[in-house]
């Protein structure tokens, strides 16, 4: 190939490395794609699957799929945690947890009851009271919420009336606070037309849907391509003035 120099070698490991790493970065992100995509597809099944005994289910719990269970026991009165998530409505709003006790069995199980838009203030929404009595639950039995970056310490500790409001919930912050042990999981109740909380079954991948981690990936083939054409166009030789036109 006249039209082009010959490259030094560390030009060609430099872009060699260059674009596997472009390209191994682009698979990665078309594998948390699929990933998250199995992970909705799971949460779908779910959600139609005949309910399992909670017991059984919290003794083994599956580890690729969800379950969809009941458990009956009674609420703990007066005790609940706000999760400040303004996921579902611009105007903000809070996640409800309440701590349930299933019926012979001295562990504690966090119910997410659902979701409650905000009001437009900095108080939080309105709360039906709790229902009284041994109550049959049904709903997803998944992994709490997850933490992400903890700033201003332990939010519950420093509270004492209820119900407590956290940016973040931390199952095992929630068990000291409660002075109880808990199962490392909560339910995710099943929607019902008549709770005024929102209930969907799914995993907030708002910040990072699938989607955007294609778009990642084509972002990072792009470069592969990208070196690859930088060093070809640095090493094409130019037309000298002594060539004949």
């Amino acid at each position: 190939m006249k039209w082009l120099r010959r490259p030094s070698w560390f030009a060609l490991l430099l872009t060699a490395a260059s674009a596997l790493l472009f390209i191994r970065l682009g698979v990665w992100q078309l594998h948390r794609a699929d990933e998250k995509e199995a992970i909705l597809r799971r949460y779908a099944t779910a959600e139609t699957a005949p309910p399992r005994d909670f017991a059984a289910v919290a003794a083994n719990p599956p580890v690729d799929a969800f379950a969809r269970v009941d458990v009956q026991g009674e609420y703990v009165p007066d005790r609940l945690y706000l999760l400040d998530n303004p996921k579902h409505d611009q105007r903000g709003g809070v996640e409800v947890y309440a701590p349930f006790r299933p019926l012979h069995d001295d562990r504690l199980l966090l119910v997410d009851l659902g979701f409650l838009p905000g009001n437009g203030t900095d108080q939080p929404p309105q709360l039906p009271p709790l229902p009284r009595g041994a109550q049959t639950l049904h709903g997803l039995y998944v992994p709490a919420p997850g933490v992400g970056f903890e700033m201003g310490g332990n939010a519950l500790a420093q509270q004492s009336r209820w119900p407590k409001t956290t940016i973040y919930l931390d199952v095992n912050q929630v068990a000291a606070d409660l002075r109880a042990t808990l199962y490392p999981q909560v339910l995710s109740l099943d929607a019902e037309p008549s709770s005024i909380y929102v209930r969907e079954h799914t995993i907030d991948f708002s910040a990072m849907p699938p989607a955007r981690h294609r778009a990642y990936a084509f972002q990072w083939f792009t470069f592969a391509v990208a070196v690859v054409v930088i060093l070809l166009v640095l090493h094409c030789r130019r037309p000298s003035r002594l060539d004949p036109p």
